[in-house]
């Protein structure tokens, strides 16, 4: 089979395709025709070896894929040859065929094409947790989101404003505020016109409820400092490439809470309600992933290279099937 294929550590430009043989297949897992690939930050990350993870090499990069079940092992529930399933692992899913854990995929809904499949998993789940049982954001509160024209920004921007919240996009260009206009934002803060925290409050007179940063570095600050007395503020990630220093006297005079989100921190109970809503909302099209670019799997690494620059717009596809 056609894969990228990482062997060694750096700039997504170490990236190569070639032929490869098809991954083994272990009890509990099946192969998947990949349809389509998203292409996620930490992937960027995981080929420069600066992911939490380390992944030795040589290896497959890709964390998010959709397409056909063509083989079963034993132990893999009701899954059978023709299904259609998602699924997101750290590595893998640049390729043909991916071997996956049976118990780590989702049926596709019905009318769900292979591109919004591929690309709903990472950004949107990431976004609704972190709404509903992190932000625990409420109908006519203020939302800030940091890096919203990002796929897991865009995606709380538009699950925001689904929730009820007042969303209050932030980007680095008009192009991408646009987009988050779009999805929902109702007002719009392009960070290079000015100091951060002087743009929000301009918005935000009383100041914001939430802050979703999945971007960190110089904005973490000026952001937490719009929140009003009690205001959540909320790190999903650092897309900048920076961890931010917060001044925990900001904190202890207004009365902040800073919490992070990672899925196994999830109440079961809870995760479960957000997963039934979230399928909800993408049958009924009211939260569907903006894919801003799509490339073949020839030039993997020119998505790679979009993402990694954050240049991309929502989220940014590989289609596996186009030559």
């Amino acid at each position: 089979m056609r894969a990228a294929i990482c062997s060694e550590y750096g700039e997504p430009e170490v990236v190569r395709i070639d032929e490869i043989a098809s991954p083994s297949l272990e009890p509990g897992h099946v192969r998947v025709r990949v349809g389509a690939a998203a292409v996620n930050f930490p992937d960027v990350l995981v080929v420069a070896d600066k992911y939490q993870i380390s992944v030795p090499t040589p290896f497959v990069p890709g964390s998010e894929f959709a397409g056909v079940v063509e083989e079963v092992a034993d132990d893999v529930g009701d899954l059978a040859v023709g299904d259609r399933v998602s699924g997101t692992g750290i590595v893998g899913a640049f390729a043909e065929e991916i071997a996956a854990k049976a118990v780590s995929l989702r049926r596709i809904p019905d009318g769900v094409d292979d591109h919004t499949a591929a690309a709903f998993g990472v950004a949107h789940r990431t976004a609704y947790h972190t709404l509903r049982s992190v932000a625990r954001i409420r109908p006519g509160e203020t939302l800030v989101v940091l890096g919203a024209g990002g796929g897991v920004g865009l995606a709380a921007v538009q699950l925001g404003a689904v929730l009820g919240a007042t969303v209050v996009a932030v980007a680095s260009s008009a192009d991408k505020l646009e987009v988050a206009a779009s999805y929902g934002a109702k007002h719009l803060v392009d960070h290079r016109a000015g100091e951060l925290r002087a743009l929000l409050k301009d918005v935000a007179r009383e100041g914001a409820d939430v802050v979703v940063d999945p971007v960190g570095g110089d904005l973490s600050e000026p952001a937490l400092r719009s929140l009003r007395r009690g205001g959540r503020f909320i790190t999903v990630g650092y897309a900048s490439g920076t961890i931010p220093r917060i001044p925990l006297n900001l904190v202890l005079v207004k009365g902040i809470r800073i919490q992070g989100f990672q899925f196994q921190d999830l109440d079961p109970d809870e995760f479960r309600r957000n997963e039934d809503e979230l399928v909800d909302l993408l049958v009924s099209g009211r939260a569907v992933p903006h894919i801003g670019a799509i490339y073949s799997l020839d030039d993997a690494v020119g998505a790679l290279r979009l993402v990694g620059d954050g240049q991309a717009i929502g989220k940014v596809v590989i289609d596996l099937q186009q030559a």
